[in-house]
């Protein structure tokens, strides 16, 4: 037909989705998931129907005409959550967007706007799609209009045609409201009749035909409750008939002409996708080409730019901003592309060859009087390192002051940045390189030009930053923590870790040994030979032949997942033999083979990448490989530290790592007493908690006393709850609770900290840490308690994990320069969670005793005493 109408209903759809899906939000905290599930549908609605005209119909308020008739219509309806309240305008922004018209109507329902505009399109002949989760609207079901009812949350439709209305429950559509009427519906609070539900309304109908006619012949009506029922409620079901009748002649002002739909332009919906997050989505409404438009529809300013044959000394002026392109993510392998420098007079591309062979760049690289303002300092000190080029002078790094104005912000690329700041000067890269598998570099003269604008961008955005990081008090942190650290770090990457590939693949072996050993046992233990791996053959040997207890089935069969394992962890000995299997197997795979993968060919190192800009508290994480995810509670884990191994011969790994730092931060910023004085005498902190709680000696202090102490003592630093502590000790959430309240009641300082702190994150918005790192909390006041209280345990741990963070990060600076000052061949190789490793010529180690704790110990003033522990051996394996 050349007509195609799609009606929606809107509150149905959004309510279904909200329920259907978790409880998303943005980096915004804005909440997502009703928009998120609702837009999913829109957009399959699109793809698939293709219509010529589309409206999405809202209610308008909670009172209707309706109300007239009943007064309590929709009567036990629950409040709507507010959380999918506050979904409602940027839903309806979503469809601005697409040019998707809305519409709503005081004191009518959406039904009546979805009747009234499908009763006025059926009589033209048009084709009508109605999608609504809500059974009324297949009263309006035609052989021109078909009702799609959702069931399942959305993903999951049935198609409602004439005939299939019939098949499904034997009665036509005008019989609809007769069946309602007789059967009532609770979630809109009609009566109906009280004891005929929808098998017995039908059964009527079926007989009767309509409810007027039922009524008339009431005396046929078989069976004597039935009809007393019946007699009884006549006046019920003719209200409820009224009442559930869809008006199609709603006084709507909005015409078939006004809501013709023409499609929707890819730059207004990508823009708001990004808003709201919905990365997933976005490739749905841009394509290749797509893509390319929206690229050439920018209006970009020109620029001067000029391609670099020769480098003189005149074009630098001591205060450049510089960026190296490197298309792939991995900057210790990549291809550099070419660099970039801007200054306030001139916008320069070189290309990477010409750089590297001019003696006039070099030394402009490692002048320290040259400032340079860069995007990642680290990753471009590696860049150059591998080439051979140090590089001094690094005053400003963009990415890093993004990252600390809002750590929360999910992008902290050049062109995120500059847009968020109300730059449009740049294009995002994927809209020039393409991403994924169709990455590629663009013709010269579009990737010069990308590159210099990112480059310009630092060079325009620098002074704004500074100004905003000096607004919050983080000039500090920036220019003497963040920066000289990003320095160490790409030292530290550069130099990289030597890994024993030898001793690595011996390893493998023997976990392979062992594998088979135990694969061995299980089918053994089983009586015959399937596939471990696969749950498909597991779940039947273990649940239908040994007999195990069922715990959970997936539509695939049984579950047989590490926490269904858990639970069945004494009742076969198979069970202990598979948990291992499967804790060696991610050994193996994830670990030997994983660093295998990573071992750089060239230097026969693993060069990992620190993330400095990634995590919300300021700690420092790793990739490729993680080193601070190595299993170290199995043996076989904690073994592959023997691969860890010095570069050179005679040298050792020695590692120093803090004693319980976070229970030291605590301790000062909570200001407790009895905190204090237990670190200040050198007391053990968890026999002293457990003295505390149970009123004891120390010396009635049991072992399992101390667990339950070490337990609360760092559950507290995470904001631990009763629910929390109960899983982790075994015990009962009362118990949990008495023994966090014990805890508390013995120290009150930490009490009021965590009182204090929340309120003090609720007047702010955020919380910081000794240093002034802050992170903001959106849901600190939210209305939903879970959210909330995540909020409240974040701005009560934020600030202890954030301050140790800032401590260790000051203490590798500090020990950087101690070790340059003396002019020791020591250095840092790694820093995972509070420890720190290093190597050293076997001539150092006394020195390095002496040196390494008194520094970290000495890297910022507490009331407690910083404690370092030390050890050093031929690798890193023999330092633990």
């Amino acid at each position: 037909m050349e007509n195609k109408l799609v009606l929606i209903d809107g509150n149905s759809i959004a309510y279904r989705a909200f329920f259907a899906l978790p409880l998303l939000s943005n980096d915004k905290g804005v909440y997502t998931n009703a928009i998120y599930g609702f837009t999913t549908m829109l957009l399959r609605i699109l793809e698939n129907e293709k219509p010529s005209h589309m409206l999405v119909a809202f209610d308008a308020g909670k009172t209707t005409f309706r109300h007239e008739t009943y007064q309590e219509y929709k009567g036990g309806r629950q409040k709507t959550p507010p959380e999918l309240s506050e979904q409602f305008p940027l839903l309806k922004s979503v469809l601005d967007a697409f040019n998707v018209k809305h519409y709503q109507l005081e004191q009518y329902e959406a039904d009546d706007i979805i009747g009234t505009l499908s009763r006025d399109a059926e009589q033209k002949n048009w084709d009508v799609q109605v999608i609504s989760g809500d059974k009324d609207l297949l009263q309006l079901v035609s052989d021109q209009v078909i009702v799609n009812l959702t069931r399942k949350g959305i993903s999951e439709v049935d198609t409602y045609s004439p005939s299939f209305l019939q098949e499904k429950l034997e009665i036509s559509p005008e019989q609809i409201i007769d069946m309602k009427a007789l059967m009532g519906d609770n979630s809109d609070n009609i009566p109906g009749v009280p004891g005929v539900g929808q098998k017995t309304a039908i059964k009527l109908l079926k007989e009767f035909s309509t409810l007027e006619n039922l009524y008339e012949n009431l005396d046929k009506v078989s069976g004597k409750k039935l009809k007393e029922k019946l007699e009884n409620h006549q006046k019920e079901a003719f209200m409820s008939k009224e009442l559930v009748t869809i008006q199609c002649d709603s006084p709507i002002e909005v015409k078939l002409e006004d809501i013709s739909y023409q499609g929707f332009d890819a730059n207004k919906v990508s823009g708001i996708f990004k808003e709201l997050g919905f990365k997933s989505l976005l490739d749905r409404v841009s394509g290749d080409e797509s893509d390319q438009a929206e690229a050439d529809k920018v209006d970009l300013p020109k620029l001067d730019i000029k391609v670099v044959t020769e480098l003189k000394e005149d074009m630098f002026t001591g205060q450049e901003a510089f960026e190296v392109e490197m298309l792939e993510e991995n900057y210790h392998t990549s291809k550099m592309e070419g660099f970039a420098v801007v200054n306030g007079q001139n916008h320069y591309f070189i290309p990477t060859e010409i750089a590297l062979e001019s003696e006039v760049f070099k030394e402009w690289a490692k002048n320290p009087a040259k400032k340079k303002w860069v995007f990642d300092a680290k990753k471009v000190m590696v860049a150059l390192l591998r080439c051979g080029v140090p590089m001094e002078g690094i005053e400003f790094d963009l990415l890093l002051a993004s990252y600390l104005i809002d750590p929360s912000e999910n992008h902290h690329d050049i062109p995120a940045i500059s847009h968020r700041m109300g730059q449009q000067a740049v294009l995002f890269d994927e809209e020039v390189y393409g991403k994924g598998a169709k990455m590629k570099i663009p013709e010269e003269e579009k990737f010069v030009d990308h590159l210099v604008r990112k480059t310009s961008m630092i060079f325009s955005l620098k002074e704004y930053m500074e100004k905003e990081l000096k607004e919050n008090s983080q000039d500090k942190l920036f220019q003497e923590l963040e920066l000289p650290l990003a320095i160490i770090l790409g030292k530290m990457e550069a130099t990289g870790v030597q890994v024993d590939k030898a001793r690595l693949k011996e390893m493998g072996d023997e976990l392979q040994e062992r594998l088979q050993a135990i694969e061995a046992e299980i089918h053994e233990l089983s009586g015959e030979e399937f596939n471990v791996n696969s749950p498909k053959q597991l779940g039947p040997i273990l649940f239908e032949k040994l007999g195990l207890p069922v715990i959970k089935k997936t539509k695939t069969g049984y579950s047989t997942s590490a926490d269904i394992l858990e639970q069945l962890y004494d009742k076969h000995p198979i069970i202990p033999k598979l948990l291992m299997y499967r804790q060696l197997g991610k050994l193996q795979s994830t670990y030997i083979e994983g660093l295998l993968k990573v071992v750089h060919p060239e230097t026969n190192k693993i060069h990992t990448r620190f993330n400095q800009a990634l995590t919300q508290t300021g700690r420092l994480s790793s990739t490729e490989p993680n080193l601070q995810n190595i299993p170290i509670r199995l043996e076989e884990g904690r073994k592959i530290r023997q691969a860890f191994v010095p570069s050179e011969e005679n040298w050792y790994i020695f590692a120093a790592d803090y004693s319980q730092i976070e229970l030291r931060v605590l301790a000062h910023i909570a200001n407790d007493e009895k905190l204090i004085q237990a670190f200040v005498n050198g007391m053990d902190i968890h026999t002293t908690t457990a003295m505390e709680v149970f009123h004891v000696n120390k010396d009635e202090v049991t072992a399992n006393m101390r667990r339950h102490a070490k337990a609360v003592n760092f559950g507290i630093v995470y904001g631990i709850s009763d629910y929390g502590l109960s899983q982790s000790l075994g015990i009962t959430r009362k118990e949990a609770k008495q023994f966090i309240d014990r805890y508390l009641d013995s120290y009150p300082g930490v009490r009021d900290y965590m009182e204090d702190i929340v309120q003090d994150a609720k007047q702010k918005g955020y919380v910081t840490t000794l240093m002034n790192r802050r992170r903001y909390l959106p849901d600190i006041t939210n209305r939903n308690f879970n959210r909330r209280s995540f909020a409240e345990r974040t701005a009560m741990n934020t600030p202890i994990q954030g301050s140790a963070a800032d401590i260790i990060k000051l203490a590798m600076i500090n020990l950087h320069h101690a070790l340059k000052e003396e002019g020791l061949q020591s250095r840092m190789l790694m820093q995972v969670h509070d420890e720190l490793i290093l190597e050293a010529p076997s001539d150092e180690m006394n020195r390095l005793k002496e040196l390494v704790p008194s520094v970290m110990e000495n890297a910022m003033e507490l009331t407690v005493p910083l404690k370092v522990d030390y050890s050093y051996g031929k690798t890193w394996y023999d330092a633990k």
